[in-house]
């Protein structure tokens, strides 16, 4: 794969909670001139990066419920159907984790659809589930729940929890949710191989505030 294709997969992300202005001018510009997908910043610089990127065609992404999960689920809906207002094109909402590690499915569908249904129509929706945290059979019970939701993508990691994207666990989660569904792998993405191997491994989408160097061919230590 080209790695100019490469960046057509990337959500180029700055979710530091000290991140300023001028470091969000300088991710949109970056993917101005890179031509990532998206842009993925915390939803107060949602209408900024609105702003700097109108008509360059980068998307604005955000995140939802970030980074425990553990909000409400009626907080996470409105916060879905906020950002939406203010420009986001899609958002990135964490599941209640330790609902599903009680087995409290029920719950964890239910915070899922509610992200979903608030987005309908207007949003993209991708289901972080924080592999770092689950074991191999909570991994699938959340891919299973995310795409029963109605959920577009699955997506491994927030970035702020252990370990992120693994080709293992990606392989995993598309061998879960068939074909149809995205699967996202961000935390840890530094190089082009480690963007690679997770393609190759069934990824669709990457996260990474990594994502210049990983199209220049270079590494860079970044736990997002």
């Amino acid at each position: 794969m080209a790695v100019t294709n490469i960046a057509a997969m990337i959500d180029h992300t700055l979710l530091k909670p000290d991140a300023t202005k001028k470091q969000i001018e300088t991710l949109c510009q970056e993917a101005r001139d890179h031509k990532f997908f998206s842009v993925c910043v915390n939803p107060a610089w949602v209408s900024t990066a609105k702003e700097l990127l109108n008509g360059s065609g980068v998307k604005i992404c955000t995140v939802i419920g970030f980074p425990l999960g553990a909000t409400t689920t009626e907080t996470k809906a409105f916060e879905t159907k906020n950002v939406i207002d203010l420009g986001a094109d899609e958002v990135d909402m964490v599941i209640p984790i330790g609902a599903l590690k009680d087995g409290n499915d029920q719950l964890v569908e239910q915070d899922i659809r509610a992200v979903v249904e608030a987005a309908k129509d207007r949003a993209l929706t991708k289901v972080i589930i924080e592999t770092s945290l689950l074991t191999d059979e909570e991994k699938k019970r959340a891919c299973e729940l995310a795409v029963k939701a109605g959920a577009d993508f699955v997506k491994t990691s927030t970035g702020f929890s252990g370990e992120g994207a693994t080709a293992e666990d990606i392989a995993l989660m598309r061998q879960t949710v068939g074909p149809n569904i995205g699967v996202k792998a961000s935390g840890g993405v530094r190089s082009t191989q480690d963007a690679l191997s997770l393609i190759e491994a069934g990824a669709t989408r990457i996260g990474a505030s990594a994502s210049v160097a990983i199209i220049k061919g270079e590494q860079v230590n970044s736990n997002y």
